[in-house]
């Protein structure tokens, strides 16, 4: 039986379960979670919608549709890819091929960026921000949408994921502080930043073979692969930051497992002191690491 046989003539709730069920075969963990967000989706029903509508009969297109969201799941493709948006900072962001999934893990870069600008001032003092090789603009979002008169400008050398970002800003109603620039890192950029953030490929060459599917098989190689030790783009950023920062100014990254002493160590040497500890995600990697400009 295939899948579009299997749910065809189902219910709308006994689509879900069988939806459950079969990603559940094929050792899905997020199964039941994975199956009420596509089920949601091929039908456009949100949590209520499906509660609503539990006993209606779907038609031949959902259950179609349903079946085809069924195999890119389990050929492993992201939630996120499949349903083209994943929520970070209870944001609504788009996605596209030249984006990384936002991940939890980064939302700790965000929350050790506001720890530390909370610790110098209040947050609705006019700051500039830049996040550097933005993706889906996810972090610089997240901040805007914390700190009400900042205003931020996001690099990416991808013109398309470029685009996704300025669509999502604009979706969100941040446009019009946020700007787009094409270039690597921040090599167009003349500086004057409060704050400079970045979620860099920090992937060792070597290390992405062993990947996960969902992430080596969708994610965008350029976004994930670090060159030969995980560290080449921080050896970038952090003298870059040196330069465009203001005095006092900040940056934080994100890093990988085990990375945290040695993008530390490249923040220093470029003359960037460390404001304290890097901070770690929920796992307990230390996941953000910072570096301050001395003030003047």
């Amino acid at each position: 039986m295939s899948a579009g046989d299997m749910f065809a003539g189902q219910s709308v709730e006994n689509a879900r379960r069988s939806l459950t069920n079969l990603l559940r075969t094929h050792s899905i963990d997020s199964a039941e979670l994975d199956a009420r967000l596509l089920t949601g989706d091929a039908l456009g029903l949100d949590l209520t919608g499906l509660i609503s509508a539990a006993n209606r009969i779907l038609t031949f297109n959902e259950a179609a549709q349903l079946a085809r969201f069924a195999q890119r799941r389990i050929d492993g493709e992201p939630v996120a890819r499949v349903l083209g948006m994943k929520e970070f900072w209870g944001l609504p962001l788009q996605l596209s091929p030249d984006t990384l999934v936002p991940r939890p893990d980064t939302e700790t870069l965000v929350e050790a960026a506001l720890e530390l600008l909370d610790a110098t001032g209040p947050r609705d003092r006019p700051l500039v921000i830049a996040d550097l090789g933005t993706g889906s603009g996810a972090i610089l979002l997240a901040l805007l949408s914390e700190l009400t008169n900042a205003t931020g400008i996001a690099t990416d050398i991808n013109l398309d994921a470029l685009r996704t970002a300025r669509s999502n800003a604009a979706q969100l109603g941040l446009i019009e502080r946020a700007h787009f620039a094409v270039c690597d890192y921040a090599s167009a950029l003349a500086g004057g930043f409060d704050l400079i953030v970045s979620n860099p490929p920090y992937i060792p060459s070597a290390d992405i073979a062993g990947l996960d599917i969902e992430v080596r098989d969708h994610d965008p190689l350029r976004a994930l692969d670090g060159g030969k030790d995980g560290l080449n783009a921080y050896r970038t950023i952090a003298p870059e930051a040196a330069r465009l920062l203001v005095p006092g100014g900040l940056l934080v990254v994100e890093v990988g497992h085990d990375q945290s002493d040695d993008v530390a160590g490249l923040m220093t040497v470029s003359g960037l002191t460390l404001p304290g500890p890097a901070k770690a995600d929920l796992g307990g990697i230390r996941r953000a690491v910072s570096g301050q400009k001395k003030p003047r």
